[in-house]
């Protein structure tokens, strides 16, 4: 027996482990995928849900609320440019 000998053999004793440990990783990494899967097909589901309520509110409140804000500052704009003109006649 040579040192050659010994040499291939701790080669193909590893190789073998080696292989043998990316099979059980990959064995392990699809069993976490498979009871992890139906968690993120809810939190899809939430997704889905949060992001049609927000535009439901956003449709249905903020909206509208934007076009009263914007209508009650054109209506102080209105009445602040109609006070500008009658302090300069006053002030004249």
């Amino acid at each position: 027996m040579d040192i050659s000998w010994f040499r291939d053999l701790v080669i193909c004793v590893f190789g073998l482990g080696a292989t043998i440990a990316v099979i059980v990783i990959a064995v392990l990494a699809f069993m976490f995928y498979v009871r992890v899967r139906p968690v993120i097909d809810s939190l899809k589901a939430t997704m889905k849900t949060v992001e049609n309520i927000s535009q439901s509110v956003e449709e249905e409140v903020a909206r509208p609320l934007a076009q009263v804000a914007v209508f009650f500052q054109g209506v102080r704009q209105a009445i602040t440019l109609v006070r500008g003109f009658t302090r300069n006649r006053e002030d004249d």
